[in-house]
């Protein structure tokens, strides 16, 4: 390979590397547009957090996307909850955790 190629070649790498791991993920995607409005960091590390573990972290990423309207799927509600506990929470995940979809009171809106 002549040092053209071989510098052609580097940089096409070295452009897919970059973008590969500066993507985002669909639940920082749906976070980032959706939720972070309302919700600065403070919120995920406030003394009294509701969410304590996996399951009420979902079920408070549920509850949200409820309030809002925001017709997630349970996949969507899944990723959003693994983008928040990698990022804030580091709970242990639990797959075989149901998401529980909770109908928003009047109250909360």
């Amino acid at each position: 390979m002549s040092n053209p190629a071989l510098a052609t070649c580097i940089l096409v790498c070295a452009a897919a590397l970059s973008f590969a791991t500066g993507a985002q993920t669909r639940g920082e995607l749906l976070y980032s547009t959706h939720c972070i409005a309302c919700h600065t960091t403070q919120v995920h590390w406030r003394e009294q957090k509701l969410a304590t573990d996996w399951r009420s972290l979902q079920a408070q990423v549920a509850r949200w996307q409820a309030v809002g309207a925001l017709g997630w799927s349970d996949q969507d509600i899944s990723e959003v909850t693994g983008y928040l506990n990698e990022r804030f929470y580091g709970f242990p995940p639990r797959s075989d955790a149901p998401v529980v979809l909770m109908p928003a009171s009047d109250e909360l809106r």
